[in-house]
């Protein structure tokens, strides 16, 4: 990006899934036998891997279509700025329809919706592929968006009850390494096809994804009742839960800060590192990669004490994000910066979602679909924030504003979680 006073349109990013531990398993409820445990942990696995493909594909959906902006513009006839609210359309429906599907498909089986919303995306994807004008495209887009809130808000119950309890935590990072990947992936894969073919057929790939996955599921996918009726009262009665409430406002504040930053990491690269268009794009697939391998150390280290990993996460990405612009000259200290920003980045979805489902108990559906509306929003101001202070300030600034906001969501977990924690341990163990 050359003209970094404007402000660009940020892509939404999807959280994880997650739900309390605990919960029943993949046989409806019926806590597996010794002769059949083997099996059904089989059979949960490539559930698991039917979800983490679903998760992958959703992503990718959502974050290919960004390299193929110039291209839509061009053979659509708008400009580039109109062509980035298809963006935001799809983040601002994803924000709605988490609280909308999560109540109004309460009482059907997670199967059955998990399905539906596969087929929404495929459809989503082949409209926006064969889309006659704008206007058809946006309405595309604003269907993926329902699929992509539905799918991560009702997709939160599932891991838990495909696996045992003890592989919970497991299971989900490979859900979130479909994220992690399709983020790493999207932007190279859009710009390929961009160089190679029109951008319709980034649709097509992704509705051919699509396709792949949702025979996954239909095929892998165990059948998952309903658990829980949940009601619009119920998502508002979440606030009033301490733990949840701590959770959502730590969310808000670390993803405001993260896209404050992230929104302009490339113009930071071309404008104050200074490197090329070859190193930026290396740079992103580093900081893509680093965020796999956080995922996955980030699940080892939640299982064990979510409180500290996630102050210690949030601390590490603001030291990262405000050393930038101080080491902009250093090219290895760049690298070294996003390495660590890209780590600790990968790994801290995971850890607030699975705070979330842990605060919300019996009712984690709604409690996730809190979150994922609260990210959608978070992303949207972080990208605002992000350009106002970049606009008025510069670049350095904005990275020093991102820093501060992220310290903001440690010290929120540091002063009200922790002590919150405590308190939980002593009532459980007195219990």
């Amino acid at each position: 990006m050359n003209d970094t006073t404007s402000i660009p349109v940020s892509s939404p990013v999807h959280p994880p899934l997650i739900a309390p531990t605990g919960a029943t398993g993949a046989t409806g409820g019926r806590e597996p036998g010794e002769n059949d445990r083997g099996m059904s942990d089989r059979r949960g696995w490539l559930g698991v891997l039917s979800v983490a493909l679903g998760s992958f594909v959703l992503v990718l959906s959502e974050f290919l279509p960004i390299g193929l902006l110039p291209a839509i513009a061009s053979d659509l006839r708008v400009d580039i700025g109109t062509a980035g609210l298809m963006v935001v359309a799809t983040g601002l429906m994803g924000a709605l329809a988490a609280p909308m599907v999560t109540v109004l498909a309460s009482r059907i089986d997670r199967r059955y919706v998990l399905w539906g919303l596969t087929v929404l995306l495929v459809v989503a994807d082949v409209l926006g592929a064969f889309a006659p004008n704008f206007g058809v495209l946006i309405v595309a887009r604003l269907l993926l968006g329902i699929g992509i809130g539905g799918f991560w808000s009702i997709g939160a119950g599932i891991a838990p009850r495909l696996v045992h309890a003890g592989a919970v935590i497991k299971a989900t990072s490979f859900i979130t390494a479909g994220v992690s990947v399709a983020t790493v992936v999207s932007l190279p894969l859009g710009a390929l096809v961009s160089s190679l073919a029109t951008w319709r057929v980034g649709f097509l790939i992704g509705a051919a994804l699509g396709v792949v996955a949702l025979v996954g599921q239909l095929f892998l996918l165990p059948s998952i009742p309903a658990l829980n009726r949940v009601r619009f009262a119920t998502l508002g009665g979440l606030f009033r839960i301490p733990r949840a409430r701590v959770g959502l406002i730590a969310t808000a504040l670390i993803f405001v800060g993260q896209f404050t930053a992230y929104t302009y990491v490339s113009p930071y690269l071309e404008n104050l590192a200074k490197v090329s268009s070859g190193t930026i794009t290396i740079a992103l697939l580093v900081f893509g990669v680093a965020g796999i391998v956080g995922n996955f150390a980030t699940g080892v280290g939640i299982s064990r004490d979510i409180v500290r990993t996630m102050i210690a996460a949030k601390i590490l990405l603001a030291v990262a994000v405000i050393l930038l612009p101080l080491l902009a000259q250093s090219l290895v200290g760049v690298f070294v910066l996003l390495i660590v920003w890209g780590f600790v980045w990968g790994g801290i979805p995971l850890g607030m979602q699975t705070w979330m489902g842990t605060a919300a108990a019996g009712g984690s559906e709604g409690g996730l679909a809190l979150f994922v509306t609260t990210i959608q929003l978070s992303l949207a101001a972080g990208s605002v924030v992000g350009g106002l202070a970049v606009s008025g300030l510069g670049l350095p600034f904005d990275f020093f504003l991102a820093g501060g906001i992220a310290v903001l969501g440690a010290v929120v977990l540091l002063t009200m979680g922790s002590g919150r924690s405590r308190r939980a341990a002593v009532s459980a163990a007195a219990a």
